[in-house]
């Protein structure tokens, strides 16, 4: 278990976009020309137990599956059960407070704070009695399609 910090989570990020160019920097759409989504392909999602999930970039925009990076808003008090990903998840805190159980370790993340669980780590995602907001990085990507699929589209 780690916890890591922010310049690690983008400078892992810069590296796959660059591999992705050919290490030419990205092309970021201004604001008067927002990314188009697909309208075939769902951008927001919510669970049953009313976790948010809003795809930030996925295979789509990086031209592969390197990486994938979601925004997740948890309600109070949630608990997502005992359970793994097939790839590290980064979880970093944006608002409010997470606790992270790694094989059996609680990691409490406040904003500003980061944690890595590898695929072969068992983890649980509690949120505190506000909720929270959190910045997810799955490397390589493919856990949108595995954890939305029985989440409703928005």
């Amino acid at each position: 278990m780690r916890v890591r910090f922010t310049f690690l989570i983008v400078a892992a990020m810069t590296s796959t976009l660059f591999a992705q160019t050919g290490g030419a920097p990205a092309q970021v759409p201004s604001p008067s020309q927002p990314k188009a989504a697909s309208a075939s392909k769902p951008r927001s999602f919510v669970s049953a137990s009313g976790v948010r999930l809003k795809v930030l970039t996925d295979g789509t925009d990086v031209r592969g599956n390197e990486v994938e990076i979601v925004e997740l808003v948890f309600p109070a008090n949630s608990d997502s059960g005992d359970h793994r990903h097939a790839v590290t998840e980064t979880f970093y805190v944006l608002e409010g407070l997470m606790e992270q159980v790694i094989n059996g370790t609680p990691v409490r993340l406040t904003p500003g704070m980061s944690a890595s669980i590898r695929s072969t780590d068992q983890v649980r995602h509690k949120s505190g009695p506000a909720g929270a907001k959190v910045l997810v990085v799955w490397a390589p990507g493919g856990e949108i399609a595995r954890v939305t699929a029985n989440w409703k589209p928005e």
